[in-house]
């Protein structure tokens, strides 16, 4: 038997044995090379073994199977999300324990399950920088009370790399959760009762604080001119009153922020102070490893990579140029413009009814009050104001691959769809901001030089100067930004592509914004690419980084992300993705696509 023919022989093994498990005839995994660089495929990949088909790795690959399969067997998608919490730590904290109890309820009576599973979460831990750590973080809590569930639930000890993180957080742990693990011991049949458990859990581990979700800006930090070229808010006469009891709210809000920041800390041990700082940046929200600098993706230096306006890169004379031949190519669609704006207006406008807060002490005066102003001006409660639906609170960015793949017809159907978004959503009240990345030059750049002048140190990393262009500021308005978008049509802009980092880029942009509800389109033709930092790594390196970051936006941040791949599968890499054989498809695509985000709301 041909080595080939036993890695196929798994395969088929491995599929079949886990749709018996799931009792799914449909049930796809997906399959990656045993390489020691797909360990970020994602714990849903199946890493084949060797073609020896060595006992361990044979066990881990069908333990991550395994575990896919339990999830799909016992996991109801509607009960989670109706009884998900919404803090980041408390979701992944949420999602891990579920994951448990899938497998829990799967591998009873299956000794061979059971087994698996613990050599694919080994593996994982050993893949991880969190077997090796040396004191607490409260980033560790989910990976901490998954192997603290394991341990009550399967009745043993934690695998060998888990250890150490279980030595630190144990004595913590369980001196608040052992009324807890009983009642998850005994409800793991019943994911409702389950779920309803794990909240209490995690309301008596007191980590609001820890780790908050995105709040605006004090309105005293905020620039009084930022929203001077857009539509005026309704209901603005009385702003200065209304602004005055905000600001009191906000006030009181902030203390009680900080109360309970400095319990938190104090109950995991820190001595860090819960004092904030007003000025600070707002976090960031990627776990270790996965940003510039971390130990699992590296980048040999940062000096010469750059963020700038699109209007920075050529001169006024070229950039009207430009932006009168994107004019061009939207005369020449225009009907096909005007019947999906009109669509995507229509539909946005329809869900953003407008309601009213009556009898208020101050606002607009209520003319179906009149009457009893007249008789008794010094009357209360005769006002009115505008309640702001959660629909307005939007901002969207669209990500757009600027890389050499998308030169011609791909990059100009990008271009005018972001044109068309950017106009018809700001009537809307949604504001939009368009990003691009590429790099600053083939092969490499400054970055290589100085790598090459070094002596060629091993394992550099990101090789290559970084070049993300905003094309719309989501403040900006797009009669100020039209020009802009011309850019996408330069020769010699559109370069290499190292999605991992724009993604990061793109969704800390959006963590900054004060809207409660954000939204992360990407458009792509292809996998990450720069050639000179493949060649000095493994094959895998940016895909891998990638779909760590994919991973990570999708699980536990706030942002609702979407790819569109323009003749290339992204659905490999996102969740939630389309993939388009035609650019000519982009326009009607991005429209269908953006009112599903919002009907998820």
């Amino acid at each position: 038997m041909s080595d080939a023919t036993s890695i196929e022989k798994f395969q088929y093994a491995t599929t079949a044995t886990s749709r018996a498990l799931a009792r799914d005839g449909e049930l796809d995994l997906q399959f990656a090379e045993a390489d020691a660089e797909t360990a970020a495929a994602g714990e849903q990949t199946v890493r084949l073994p060797p073609e020896s088909l060595p006992y361990d790795t044979v066990c881990c690959a069908r333990g991550t199977a395994d575990s896919v399969a339990l999830r799909a067997r016992y996991h109801d998608s509607t009960v989670h999300s109706e009884q998900a919490p919404r803090g980041l730590l408390h979701r992944a904290i949420f999602d891990a324990l579920e994951q448990v109890r899938c497998e829990s309820v799967g591998s009873v009576h299956k000794v061979g399950v059971e087994q698996n599973l613990a050599a694919a979460l080994d593996a994982r831990l050993a893949e991880s920088s969190l077997y090796t750590a040396a004191e607490r973080d409260p980033g560790q809590l989910p990976m901490a009370l998954d192997l603290l569930l394991r341990e009550a639930l399967f009745g043993c000890a934690p695998p060998p790399h888990g250890r150490q993180l279980m030595d630190l957080w144990r004595p913590y742990l369980e001196s608040k959760l052992h009324r807890h693990l009983t009642q998850l011991r005994r409800s793991t049949a019943d994911q409702a009762d389950f779920a309803g458990f794990v909240n209490e859990l995690l309301a008596d581990l007191a980590l609001e604080d820890l780790v908050q979700e995105p709040q605006p800006y004090d309105d005293d930090a905020q620039d009084p001119d930022a929203d001077s070229d857009g539509a005026q808010p309704q209901g603005s006469e009385d702003g200065g009153e209304e602004g005055d009891e905000q600001q009191q709210q906000s006030s009181e809000a902030d203390s009680a922020d900080e109360n309970g920041d400095a319990l938190a800390l104090e109950a995991l041990g820190e001595d860090e102070s819960a004092d904030t700082d007003t000025n600070a940046p707002p976090p960031q929200y990627f776990p270790p490893g996965m940003g510039v600098g971390g130990s699992t993706y590296k980048v040999y230096c940062t000096e010469y990579d750059e963020v700038v306006q699109a209007e920075q890169l050529c001169d006024l004379e070229e950039l009207t140029r430009l932006r009168q031949l994107l004019d061009q190519q939207l005369s020449n669609q225009q009907a096909v413009i005007a019947r999906l704006a009109n669509r995507l207006q229509r539909y946005v406008l329809a869900r953003q009814t407008r309601a009213w807060l009556f009898d208020q002490e101050e606002g607009i005066l209520d003319s179906a009050r009149l009457a009893r102003v007249v008789v008794d001006p010094m009357y209360p409660l005769s006002f009115k104001r505008e309640r702001e639906t959660a629909f307005r609170d939007s901002v969207l960015a669209l990500l757009i691959d600027n890389s050499g793949s998308m030169r011609g017809r791909p990059i100009t159907i990008a271009a005018m769809s972001a044109d068309i978004l950017a106009r018809t959503l700001e009537r809307c009240g949604v504001k939009v901001e368009v990003l691009g990345f590429t790099t600053r030059a083939w092969k490499g750049g400054q970055s290589r030089e100085r790598w090459l002048a070094a002596g060629k140190p091993p394992d550099p990393g990101r090789l290559n100067d970084l070049r993300h262009v905003v094309y719309k500021p989501a403040d900006t308005p797009w009669r100020r930004a039209r020009r802009s978008f011309g850019l996408m049509l330069r020769e010699g802009l559109l370069k290499e592509n190292v999605d991992g980092e724009a993604l990061l880029w793109a969704h800390q942009r959006l963590l900054e914004r004060p809207e409660q509800r954000r939204f992360l389109i990407v458009i792509s033709d292809g996998a990450p690419v720069d050639d000179s930092t493949l060649s000095v790594n493994s094959g895998h390196y940016l895909e891998q980084h990638l779909k760590q970051v994919i991973d990570y936006i999708e699980v536990r941040s706030p942002v609702e992300l979407l790819a569109i791949g323009i003749g290339h599968d992204v659905t490999r890499y996102y969740r939630r993705a389309v993939t388009l054989t035609d650019a000519e498809q982009l326009g009607e695509t991005m429209v269908d696509k953006i009112t599903e985000l919002f009907d998820l709301q």
